[in-house]
């Protein structure tokens, strides 16, 4: 079961839709977006490289700016510590190219996801301090790695945290007191007393602000280390960071840049996985190229794909982005037959009456556990935790829905973990094995989601009949891309749209393509990807089985339903014509 509701926000649309040349329609969508007055609507459709913000208003950048270009003008050893996803393989590569840029001796390491874990961690210190390392940087990680840091520090090492993660810290009566790490300098702009202005940088978009400080301070020209905004782009859609302010600016330049890179190993992946360059948008990034890049991460080494980023010739790019593209492709088949046992388990189970969902698939290999509960949640639309056995212990990953803070319920429960961290809608943990009941059960104790919480909620722009659907507006459309968490694609909705006729294409029967009239009499052809079964289903029980099969056969039967659906362009053999895209019905 579906909530409709339409979202009803006021504005002086017509002056808008003037003001800056739009369509009243779009001034409209921009209102829904939150995007209010004259100077944030100019940002959200005109914003460029110039409106960023000074990486030098976060806390600690002038201290890190200082520290590194003494070790850079001394030759010490640098060495540059991420994350195995595809935050941290974008933000290392990030400070390895503007560091070595700038005559700096930096190395890598990114921690093995099954034998080091997340983050920072006394094996990398080691391994760092048996080389010569005189300064660490982490990248992505280093916010909630108090003791590693210590530790290293005690070696005599100098460190460097970037990060974006939340601060941790404690409750002492009732109040939070947040806790740093005892590094030479934190930037991370989620800490309370840091003044930059926008606090939702991915990792990557943090390691940028400080080559591109790194840069001014040397004088050089921040110019030239515009095109590593192609990464930061890659990793803020890949981190499903909210595309609004700088976000959306990262990613609006850097799909421009993507487009004519000169990446060698990106260019390859583009290729082997038949990205259409010239149509590249977000989508391509969050559906194909990231996951490719974080398949390295998951089931071998996320160095295999920072290797790719730094190819130097074109056979080698290529080798790499098909062994890329491999390993995605087994991943994709692991994580059908996770989600198979996951979904038995929720059917099957008493499990399935939870309102916080932790499953335990102890076969499960760990680094998919994330994708499992997103695809999960997506099912049930409550929180999972996939929990799976790892070398010591329990490992697992969560996704939540928007009611439901993840991190905060984790830290209720902080005492039968042995680690977690993670943000409102993702985190990650570990426990001992016989500590994951009490973690369902106290998960679920604690937890205060109502059955309201639980049903999906699909929030419409606006009512529109298909007569304001042309090729030109479909055009101006494209002005409120790059579209992601944060800002969504509009949702338009339209009653009483009589189905035609139908027809089930493509190999796995998956699509149906539909020539449907709305009320006024306009006629247009429609598309659904979804549950193509379940669709035709909920259409045989409304108007019987005749029906739907004469509909299939081309028939006009007086099937009709309110459609939720975006507008769309079919090219096909040279031929435009406009279409919808259906997502939803009643």
């Amino acid at each position: 079961m579906e909530k409709w509701f339409v979202m009803r926000k006021g504005a002086p649309f017509q002056e808008i839709a003037e003001k800056f040349q739009i369509h009243p329609i779009l001034a409209r969508l921009i209102r829904n977006r939150d995007v209010i007055g004259d100077e944030a609507i100019q940002l959200y459709l005109n914003g460029t490289i110039a409106d960023l913000y000074d990486g030098m208003l976060m806390k600690d950048m002038d201290k890190a700016v200082d520290i590194l270009l003494e070790k850079i003008r001394e030759d010490k050893k640098i060495r540059i510590i991420g994350d195995y996803d595809i935050d941290g393989i974008n933000s290392t590569y990030i400070l390895l190219e503007g560091i070595k840029y700038l005559g700096g001796e930096a190395d890598i390491d990114i921690p093995d996801r099954m034998k080091d874990g997340y983050g920072l961690n006394r094996n990398l210190i080691d391994r760092a301090f048996d080389d010569d390392i005189d300064t660490i940087i982490t990248c992505d990680n280093g916010i909630a790695a108090r003791e590693e840091i210590a530790y290293g520090k005690s070696l005599g090492m100098t460190i460097i945290v970037t990060d974006h993660h939340e601060i941790p810290y404690e409750e002492v009566e009732s109040e939070k007191r947040y806790i740093l790490p005892p590094a030479d300098a934190v930037i991370d702009p989620k800490q309370q007393t840091c003044a930059y202005p926008f606090k939702e940088l991915c990792g990557a978009g943090v390691a940028y602000k400080l080559i591109e400080a790194l840069f001014g301070a040397c004088g050089k020209d921040i110019e030239d280390v515009d095109y590593l905004m192609e990464n930061v782009a890659i990793a803020t859609v890949g981190d499903v960071m909210d595309l609004v302010g700088e976000n959306r600016i990262f990613v609006k330049q850097g799909l421009e840049m993507l487009k004519r890179t000169n990446n060698l190993g990106l260019r390859a992946l583009m290729e082997c996985t038949g990205v259409p360059v010239e149509r590249l948008s977000a989508y391509h990034i969050g559906f194909v190229i990231g996951p490719c890049l974080n398949a390295s991460g998951r089931l071998d080494t996320a160095k295999r794909a920072l290797e790719l980023l730094c190819a130097k010739t074109k056979k080698e790019a290529d080798i790499l982005a098909g062994d890329l593209k491999a390993l995605n492709d087994n991943r994709k088949d692991m994580t059908a037959s996770a989600v198979e046992e996951a979904v038995k388990q929720v059917e099957e189970t008493r499990l399935g009456e939870d309102k916080v969902l932790v499953i335990y698939l102890p076969d499960c290999h760990e680094s998919l556990a994330g994708i499992v509960a997103g695809r999960v949640r997506e099912r049930y639309h409550k929180p999972v935790f996939i929990l799976t056995k790892a070398e010591e212990g329990v490992k697992g990953s969560g996704r939540s829905i928007e009611s439901y803070h993840m991190y905060e319920e984790l830290n209720k429960c902080k005492s039968l973990l042995t680690k977690f961290g993670g943000h409102k809608l993702a985190a990650g943990l570990s426990l001992e094995e016989e500590n994951v009941d009490r973690l369902r059960e106290t998960l679920n104790d604690l937890s205060t989601l109502t059955q309201e919480n639980l049903i999906p909620k699909i929030s419409i722009d606006m009512q529109m009949p298909l007569g304001y659907i042309n090729e030109a507006f479909v055009d101006e459309l494209e002005l409120l891309e790059p579209f992601g968490k944060g800002n969504i694609k509009p949702v338009f909705v339209e009653k009483n749209i009589e189905i035609l006729s139908a027809r089930i294409l493509g190999k796995n029967k998956n699509v149906l393509k539909m020539q449907v009239q709305d009320a006024p009499g306009t006629q247009m052809d429609a598309m659904y990807f979804g549950d193509v079964e379940a669709f035709l289903e909920f259409f045989r029980e409304k108007y019987g089985k005749p029906a739907v099969d004469g509909l299939l056969r081309g028939q006009r039967s007086k099937v009709e339903a309110a459609f939720t659906y975006y507008p769309g362009i079919n090219e096909y053999m040279g031929q435009k014509t406009v279409q919808i895209i259906i997502q939803n019905y009643q």
